[in-house]
């Protein structure tokens, strides 16, 4: 398959922003027994893969032999990190919930890096069973492109205040009390809609709860806080982003692989029992092409 595809990458390339930057690749078995596959795969969407071992990423929680490669699991010695159920947890009709704010937990990788990363790679080596553990991911493009032409004028020049968490500045952190803790340097506005730098399309690029600042923003130069005009706004936007007309819901297969892009969809995990389910992902995370925006500023997975 690798091979393949390396022979004729314009192709994968075409096919993936022809369908708005989400692509499913099922059996993809092989990489579980060589990883670097994957590396060299996520090669083909950027000028470098991020190596982890740059980053505040904790040792245990990437590959022991790739680096560019971070292990989300519950299986030791990785840190789990295990979505919480929705209230309730399913929909009036018994659906799984996806829509904001039933659903939560939608962002988008290190929004508040600047650049922020802009293309992921997404492998099942080890996945929770049918039913648990499924990836939601939500089409920004479609969704800026559904909004009426109020709306888009009204947001066209807005920008959100992205943090990392942790700062005391997330929406539920300030509802509980916590005292926000400094912006760090690279922890700056990011614009409300970007244009995608391949397709030249708009989309939204907004998180929810976890990774905007909702001490000072989460909306530059509006009313802050959790109950601020900028706090309702991205309470419209991400449950209009998120509805089911523009959400995927990915049930997954060992080898399956989903390539997204963090310039235009968003994504969240659902809970699984970890108490007896066993579950391991891989995730690489692409540099190359964040657009004119970000032009001369730093690789910014380096920590400082």
């Amino acid at each position: 398959m690798i091979a393949a595809v390396g022979a004729t990458p314009d192709a994968l390339l075409d096919t993936f922003y022809g369908v708005n930057c989400l692509l499913v690749i099922k059996g993809m078995r092989a990489f579980a027994d060589q990883p670097n596959l994957l590396v060299r795969l996520s090669q083909l969407f950027g000028d470098e893969v991020e190596d982890y071992r740059q980053t505040l990423t904790t040792a245990i929680n990437i590959h022991p032999d790739v680096p560019q490669i971070l292990v989300i699991s519950n299986i030791s010695p990785a840190v789990p990190r295990i979505p919480a159920l929705p209230t309730p947890p399913s929909t009036a009709n018994g659906m799984l919930p996806v829509r904001f704010p039933h659903r939560r937990g939608w962002h988008t990788d290190q929004s508040f890096r600047r650049p922020p990363p802009d293309i992921s790679l997404f492998y099942a080596e080890t996945p929770a069973p049918k039913g648990q553990g499924q990836t939601l991911y939500a089409d920004g493009i479609g969704a800026y492109e559904a909004l009426n032409t109020e709306t888009k004028t009204r947001i066209e020049s807005l920008e959100g205040l992205h943090i990392s968490p942790g700062k005391g500045r997330a929406e539920y952190s300030v509802k509980a009390g916590e005292k926000p803790m400094e912006l760090a340097q690279n922890e700056r506005p990011q614009p409300l809609v970007r244009m995608h730098p391949v397709t030249n399309k708009r989309a939204l690029f907004l998180c929810e709860a976890g990774q905007m600042d909702w001490v000072e923003g989460p909306i530059v130069d509006m009313e802050p806080g959790i109950n601020g005009d900028g706090a309702k706004l991205i309470y419209e936007l991400m449950a209009h982003y998120t509805a089911p007309e523009f959400t995927y819901i990915h049930e997954w297969d060992a080898g399956d692989l989903v390539i997204y892009d963090n310039r235009s969809t968003i994504h969240t995990a659902t809970w699984y029992d970890a108490e007896t389910v066993q579950r391991r992902m891989w995730r690489t995370t692409v540099w190359g092409n964040p657009g004119p925006l970000y032009d001369g500023e730093l690789r910014s997975w380096i920590a400082q």
